[in-house]
């Protein structure tokens, strides 16, 4: 899985950049028959190879351990405290309707005109030329400006962007843990606080395809982070206690503590499908589990996977090797 992140110290570190005409990623997949075309994609193919590097990469990890971070790690983080800062600057409107506040529309649009500046502040000189075609991800991760939903399409979305910095080099194979504890759990809390001011919908009937109504990665890389864990088993995520105590060092965790400030009623019935996963006997169940719902629910469901794009980096090119 890793062959596409640069280890470093290799003699890649010094050669120069394949010489790559980038692209601006566009929809290929337009009909249901189009399905095939992407699961035999070197696109799917990468971008289920980064899933599972990451999800071994954190393995029995808290999020509070000691780990490698990097420059472009710093300038991720950075990059997502503006639009963190860009919701405090951009407040929701007085209007009719409860959900789907349209101030989000000004926020994104905000995004849509600095995507490209804010991606080539986390790239270096030599590699300018891929800043567009990155670009595009980011600005398809954090919902959708029409009907200003979110769900686990936007999420796939920033995995997407976090995959093409590998492979152009800028991330690393040491920047394993960073990439999912810094950036992805502070991705998560921007598009938290974006879900909570602006009201956004979840994408798809009720987020059928997540796992609560927004996000799925989360889980599977949260469940990972608990495989061996000494005390805590499946059963104890519904335990607020637990929750409580243990949230700040696990992911998993801070998803169910997000729910549950989120919902009200029984645990069993607002996310049922969580509740099923705390009668599963061990972690690793859940994690294997989970990345078998991910490509079956998320990666392989037409209404998700039509609005993936795919360019230079992310091929739709069947695979290769």
């Amino acid at each position: 899985f890793t062959s596409f992140l640069h280890v470093p110290g290799t003699s890649e570190e010094v050669a120069p950049p394949i010489q790559q005409n980038f692209m601006i990623p566009k929809k290929e997949i337009n009909m249901v028959s189009d399905m095939a075309k992407w699961k035999r994609s070197q696109a799917y193919a990468d971008y289920m190879g980064f899933i599972l590097t990451l999800n071994e990469g954190v393995r029995g990890k808290k999020l509070t351990c000691e780990y490698k971070v990097s420059e472009p790690i710093e300038k991720l983080v950075a990059l997502l405290n503006t639009l963190d800062r860009w919701i405090d600057e951009t407040p929701p409107v007085d209007q009719p309707s409860r959900f789907g506040n349209k101030a989000f529309r000004t926020w994104y649009a905000k995004l849509d005109q600095e995507a490209e500046k804010l991606v080539a502040t986390v790239i270096p000189k030599h590699l300018a030329d891929a800043a567009p075609e990155v670009a595009v991800y980011l600005k398809e991760s954090v919902g959708n400006s029409t009907r200003i939903d979110y769900g686990t399409g936007h999420e796939a979305a920033f995995a997407a962007f976090l995959c093409c910095l590998c492979k152009i080099g800028v991330l690393r194979v040491d920047d394993q843990m960073a990439i999912v504890f810094k950036v992805f759990n502070r991705y998560l809390e921007v598009m938290r606080k974006l879900q909570k001011t602006y009201r956004m919908e979840p994408a798809g009937s009720q987020g059928v395809w997540g796992l609560d109504d927004f996000q799925f990665l989360p889980f599977i890389w949260g469940s990972s982070q608990l495989i061996d864990h000494p005390n805590l088993e499946p059963r104890h995520f519904v335990d607020e206690k637990v929750v409580n105590e243990n949230h700040k060092d696990f992911m998993f965790l801070e998803c169910i503590l997000f729910i549950t400030e989120m919902k009200t009623g029984p645990f069993a019935e607002h996310s049922n499908q969580l509740w099923n996963i705390s009668a599963v006997p061990s972690w690793s169940k859940v994690n294997q589990g989970l990345i078998r719902m991910y490509k079956a629910e998320c990666l392989e469901k037409f209404p998700v996977i039509q609005h993936f794009k795919f360019g230079s980096l992310l091929p739709i090119q069947p695979v290769t090797s």
